[in-house]
């Protein structure tokens, strides 16, 4: 072998040499300068930080009254790879869990970016505090366990579930969605919880630790330099009369429906009712919530889940006559004056429709919505929609009125899952009769039936609109927050017209409603109230009672509606709980001035409709 061979291995060796020095350089300098895994793994293993959850904004009500504080929780956390010697069951016992639970709350997938061993993780959370006293008595039995105080959620009042709404632990999906959560973090599920999720949260702080190489706290990292305090939610003043809310769930005890009231100058929920309901703090964050969230899922009768104020869709009834008169008398075709023979049904063609037994003739609008008669509503109905070229476009022209009103679309209410109604166009019938339909096949509209639908929301947003003579604020069930230099509530104040132009229509329609009280058992002492009943057909099964209303008559302070499944006309429930409602909010009691008066209360009280 010549020397210039063993030359040219001796240059190839060299090369090779310097190749490999710069891979290893390249490599420690993308470990030390680009690649923070490693660095963050050492800092987290010399640092413990512990994070510091700050108490979630009071919820109170319009008076003051505190619906919903914070109790204190803990969450025992764990870091794996600072375990040592440990007794598995002196701590299951401590904490009151199985092995099995130990075990699988313990063994994480530790290869994915979610959890690492020598990272803290949520071992156990939702520990009260007798349990988290007896661990902590024992804790330095237990390397790499330790405790983390939470604040939860706790009620003081049984009422108002569907309006405050519930808190619990982020999901992934949550987590992923907004950087500013992690895994264990408690989030608003429903009701104000959930709508002002980040004015209640407030914001976490971080203290952080020293440890020493085994893994021991030895002190403040930095003299506390790098810590942030917590910093803790607005308390939330609601517009919720809690008083008031607990007397209407007392009213509407054992019955399906919904109360809401309004005060019509502001557009303030005073109270929001769904019947049947249940106690918030069974949703409160413990141990057991899941087995009282299943049964109260599984209760297929009574549905307290299910917000009925937002969510159910009925017909109106008659408590829609108000409406039609005010389009009628704005389109021009009828006037306060205009009476109407009714012999107790209406003809079309040689069909019959009946109508109720009242007073004959039907002398004015007044009359009309006295005595409800549908014969007077039926042919204002048509006047309206035949007054144009066709149907079509005068169906239209009538939808556009009752949109006006806050039918047919969401209000916009501070509370999620607001069901809209339905409010028919041409379109609908066009599809339903194939073009082959006019004012009499559709004209059951005008009495609050057929394809037009609403919720206890926009009916009670409907009688403040009535009280405000045209207009209304979009309601909501946030009054304010404390120290809040925000603009989150402007645009609860902005004013909403309908389309009824002049203010003087509403004159004679609140004559007729006021009318419609006077010698009944729904007279509130010294309150001129003003009302309008309804008894909504139900194809399966009986009638539902439904009534909308105001008082005092002149500067209303309060605008309600009721809302009675199966339980017969509306003078019959709705109307006693409505005036017994509006009774105790101006009087705050129920006179005993007329003795038939809190024997009625009572039946109100005790008759139960769920079958």
């Amino acid at each position: 072998m010549s020397n210039d061979t063993f030359h040219e291995r001796k240059y190839v060796l060299q090369v090779l040499f310097l190749a490999c020095a710069a891979m290893l350089m390249f490599r420690s300098c993308h470990l030390q300068l680009l690649d923070t895994e490693f660095r963050n793994q050492a800092q987290e293993t010399g640092t413990q930080g512990v994070t510091l959850y700050p108490s979630r904004g009071l919820i109170y009500d319009r008076n003051g009254q505190l619906m919903v504080h914070n109790d204190a929780m803990y969450d025992i956390k764990v870091t794996y790879n600072e375990i040592q010697n440990l007794d598995t069951a002196k701590l299951c016992q401590l904490l009151d869990i199985s092995l099995e639970t130990f075990k699988e709350n313990l063994n994480k997938d530790f290869g994915s970016n979610r959890f690492k061993k020598y990272v803290p993780f949520v071992f156990l959370s939702k520990v009260d505090a007798q349990t988290y006293t007896r661990f902590q008595e024992n804790q330095y039995e237990f390397p790499g366990f330790y405790a983390e105080l939470r604040n939860v959620r706790s009620y003081n009042y049984k009422s108002g579930a569907h309006v405050l709404g519930y808190i619990s632990e982020v999901s992934p999906n949550q987590v992923n969605a907004d950087n500013y959560y992690k895994d264990g973090d408690y989030i608003g599920v429903s009701g104000l919880e959930k709508a002002y999720e980040k004015e209640l949260r407030g914001k976490r702080g971080i203290r952080k630790y020293t440890r020493d190489n085994m893994g021991r706290i030895v002190g403040s990292y930095k003299d506390g330099k790098e810590d942030e305090p917590a910093i803790s939610g607005r308390d939330l003043i609601s517009s919720l009369d809690i008083e008031l809310q607990q007397y209407g769930e007392l009213l509407m005890q054992n019955k399906k429906g919904s109360i809401v009231a309004i005060e019509p100058a502001t557009g303030e929920i005073l109270t929001f009712i769904s019947s049947p309901s249940y106690d918030p703090n069974l949703l409160s964050i413990n141990r057991d919530r899941g087995e009282a969230f299943k049964a109260l899922r599984a209760d297929s009768i009574r549905k307290p889940l299910f917000n009925r104020s937002l969510n159910a869709q009925y017909p109106p009834g008659s408590t829609f006559k108000p409406v039609m008169s005010l389009i009628g008398l704005q389109e021009g075709v009828t006037w306060s004056g205009k009476g109407k023979a009714c012999p107790g049904y209406y003809m079309y063609k040689s069909k019959r429709y009946g109508c109720r037994r009242h007073a004959e003739p039907i002398s004015n609008m007044s009359r009309a919505l006295k005595y409800s008669c549908n014969t007077y509503y039926w042919q204002m109905f048509r006047d309206v929609v035949d007054k144009q070229s066709s149907s079509a476009q005068g169906v239209d022209i009538w939808a556009n009125y009752v949109e006006s009103f806050g039918m047919g679309k969401k209000l916009g209410i501070d509370l999620a899952g607001e069901k809209a109604g339905n409010v028919p166009t041409s379109s609908l019938y066009n599809r339903m009769y194939r073009y082959t339909w006019g004012s009499p096949t559709v004209m059951s509209l005008g009495i609050g039936q057929g394809e037009l639908l609403v919720t206890p929301l926009q009916l009670a947003n409907t009688a403040a609109i009535i009280a405000n003579r045209g207009y209304y604020y979009k309601p909501h069930l946030a009054k304010k927050f404390v120290n809040d230099t925000t603009s989150v509530l402007n645009k609860y104040k902005e004013k909403q017209n309908t389309y009824i132009e002049n203010e003087r229509h509403f004159e004679s329609v609140i004559k007729g409603m006021e009318e419609a009280i006077k010698f009944t058992n729904s007279m509130v002492p010294g309150v001129k109230f003003c009302g309008k009943t309804g008894t909504v057909q139900n194809p399966h099964g009986e009638d539902h009672s439904t009534f909308i209303g105001f008082a005092p008559k002149d500067n209303p302070e309060i605008a309600i509606a009721v809302y009675v499944e199966n339980s017969g006309s509306g003078s019959q429930f709705a109307r006693p709980i409505a005036s017994f409602m509006v009774e105790k909010y101006l009087n705050d009691t129920i006179s005993t001035i007329n003795p038939a008066r809190p024997f009625l209360e009572q039946q109100m009280i005790k008759t139960n409709l769920i079958r």
